[in-house]
């Protein structure tokens, strides 16, 4: 799908919520994570563009295959918090959206420890 298709399918979906919140707003909710749900597979659905770059760029300046998969790594917890924290927003849990959020930073420095190791020991290397 194009921008301009997730774009009017997004206003639309609002505005078909919107109806629903006098009456029903359970409905509003339903709706809402519906398109997200839409949304979300079409962006997954272009990430295999983005992986296919990242890899050529890895290749070309000669990076560990391991640093380029964390990284993609990173960006798929970003990005599943970021949606899952949205949906819950949207919901009324502010406090769920939080703790989501909080232990998806987490989850990202855990996975980074390695390489900030990695990079002291390199500092460390050219200290000596």
């Amino acid at each position: 799908m194009s921008v301009m298709q997730i774009g009017l399918l997004g206003i639309a979906g609002v505005l078909m919520a919107v109806q629903f919140k006098s009456g029903k707003s359970e409905y509003g909710i339903y709706i809402s994570i519906g398109l997200s749900l839409l949304v979300f597979f079409s962006i997954v659905s272009k990430l295999k563009v983005i992986l296919d770059v990242v890899r050529q760029i890895g290749e070309t300046i000669h990076l560990n295959t391991a640093y380029v998969g964390m990284l993609m790594k990173m960006l798929g917890i970003a990005y599943v918090a970021e949606f899952s924290s949205g949906i819950c927003k949207d919901a009324g849990y502010q406090t769920i959206a939080s703790q989501i959020e909080i232990f998806s930073k987490l989850a990202i420095l855990v996975m980074g420890m390695p390489v900030i190791l990695a990079l002291l020991e390199m500092i460390g290397e050219f200290l000596s």
